[in-house]
């Protein structure tokens, strides 16, 4: 199933059908979907359409491979309950600025059932599905590949599920454009990418600037400000031989019994103070 579904809207989709479907069916249909079984899958006005290849069995009779017609088909919404769950999705900032990822929020189903509908499907009322194979079972397995790939269309693209349920991509917009969190959805959603503008240079070109103008050569070699007669001494900090005690005590070069780190900062003192080594 993770094949088919990434997102949370599309796992909802396939629990959906697995609930309201034979286990069995419904496994022969993801190997159909896995398996290139569908041959052309069409989803058009909120009607699926699909090609299913069927299987050779020489003991019905069968002995070449046979192509079922699959139609999957939704219960749509009336445009007046569009109208009232689009008004109630439009006015909530939290649906809005998921919609604007262009990802169903995961409270939407919530919004819904305060008006008593449902966007996922949640019974067999919610849609009809038919296949032209001999089987009387339904879902068979032609119809239950086809789930699958549904699935894996609302993956890419969520409004899809607005769409199967009779409300177009553009009447989305349109509805959601009269309230003005739904303006802004719909300009994000209906905005064009602009394409990559050249520029001469992504680094800030120097500029040059003119010298103020010189009103004393002796303000120019000398200051306005003159320097304090007496400066008070740097405070001694004392570090002997840091680089060496980087190394560590006892180096391999160093063979004697003493302390090479002793050693060094004695001679570091010496150089320091100018003593005699």
């Amino acid at each position: 199933m993770s094949k088919f579904s990434r997102t949370w809207w599309g796992l909802k989709f396939i629990e959906a059908m697995e609930e309201l479907s034979d286990s069995g069916r419904l496994s022969r249909g993801r190997s159909y979907a896995n398996n290139g079984k569908v041959s052309h899958f069409e989803i058009r006005d909120g009607l699926v359409t699909a090609q299913v290849k069927g299987s050779v069995n020489p003991y019905y009779g069968v002995y070449k491979e046979p192509l079922y017609s699959t139609t999957i088909e939704f219960q749509p919404i009336s445009k007046a309950k569009w109208g009232v769950a689009i008004a109630l999705i439009a006015s909530k900032a939290s649906l809005i600025s998921r919609l604007l990822l262009n990802e169903i929020p995961d409270n939407i189903e919530d919004s819904f059932a305060t008006l008593g509908l449902t966007l996922l499907p949640h019974s067999r009322k919610d849609f009809k599905a038919n296949c032209s194979c001999p089987d009387w079972g339904n879902p068979c397995k032609h119809i239950a590949g086809v789930y699958y790939l549904v699935a894996a269309e609302l993956d890419r693209d969520p409004f899809l599920l607005f769409e199967l349920r009779g409300l177009s991509r553009a009447d989305l917009h349109k509805e959601l454009a009269k309230s003005p969190l739904g303006q802004a959805l719909s300009a994000e959603l209906q905005l064009e990418q602009r394409p990559p503008q050249p520029v001469t240079s992504y680094y800030t070109r120097l500029q040059t600037a003119p010298a103020a103008p010189i009103t004393s050569l002796r303000d120019f070699w000398q200051g306005a400000k003159r320097l304090p007669q007496t400066m008070e001494p740097l405070p001694e900090t004392r570090v002997s031989g840091i680089a060496v005690k980087k190394q560590g005590d006892y180096p391999a070069f160093w063979h004697r019994d003493n302390s090479f780190l002793e050693a060094m900062e004695t001679l570091y003192d010496q150089v320091k103070n100018k003593g005699p080594l």
